[in-house]
Order: structure tokens, then C-alpha cells, then sequence
């Protein structure tokens, strides 16, 4: 897939992925409709630092949602 062009599907693509990796309860909460065109760059950082992981600490886990919340519309 490639990441590099915004795309609706490119964003909700990387929300699951997201979702999956941090095994996230309230998967409805995040739908990329949600989300800032503008805030797209943010949110493929955001994907590619969860992506290279195995694992989150709860604090860690906290904050990527945190980040996830800001980078919403």
C-alpha cells in the first residue's frame, strides 16, 4: 500500500492497523472521516512508530490514543 498520497482508504488503513496493534476497545471512536487531511503526515508517523512494535507499556498505549484523539477533526 502506498502511504505516501492522503487518501481516505490510506487513513483508515492505518487506523485499523493502529487499532489492531493496540488491541483498542472502542474501535468505533476512531473512523477516518474523523480525521484532518492536514494531519495526515502526523498520523503515518504516528502508524509507522506502532507498526515497528511488538508491544506498549499502558502509559505508552495512553499516549498514542492521546495523540490519535488530537489529530482528529
Amino acid at each position: 500500500m502506498d502511504l505516501t498520497q492522503p487518501s481516505v482508504e490510506n487513513i483508515s488503513y492505518m487506523l485499523e492497523t493502529i487499532k489492531e496493534k493496540l488491541r483498542m476497545v472502542n474501535v468505533d471512536a476512531m473512523k477516518s472521516e474523523d480525521f484532518k487531511a492536514t494531519a495526515y503526515e502526523d498520523l503515518v508517523y504516528l502508524y509507522e512508530m506502532v507498526n515497528k512494535r511488538d508491544s506498549f507499556s499502558p502509559s505508552e498505549m495512553q499516549a498514542i490514543v492521546a495523540e490519535l484523539g488530537s489529530l482528529r477533526k
